[in-house]
């Protein structure tokens, strides 16, 4: 069993990765937002902008601004990647 995985992940731990196609890319990123359930049914990309709205309350409640947030992602994306190579990883 699988999960989609930040792109430099396999090279940081092992495994066995492959590469998404597009379908399968897109259901793996909706299913990473399982608890954004709106977003889930509908399937409309205007839900993203509530999703946005809910993780920047949520950072709020953590006393992160936007900003910070953002350098956060940032910081993360550097060290492991993102998710734009839609790498698929089956650990070893």
């Amino acid at each position: 069993m699988g999960k989609l995985v930040r792109d430099r992940i396999p090279d940081l731990f092992g495994g066995k990765p492959r590469l998404l196609n597009g379908e399968e890319y897109r259901a793996a990123l909706r299913a990473k937002l399982e608890e954004v359930t709106e977003y889930l049914q509908s399937g409309e990309p205007k839900e993203l902008a509530d999703v946005l709205e809910v993780l920047r309350a949520l950072a709020a409640l953590h006393s992160l601004s936007p900003e910070d947030l953002e350098a956060l992602r940032r910081a993360k994306a550097d060290a492991r990647g993102g998710f734009a190579g839609r790498v698929w990883w089956t650990p070893t």
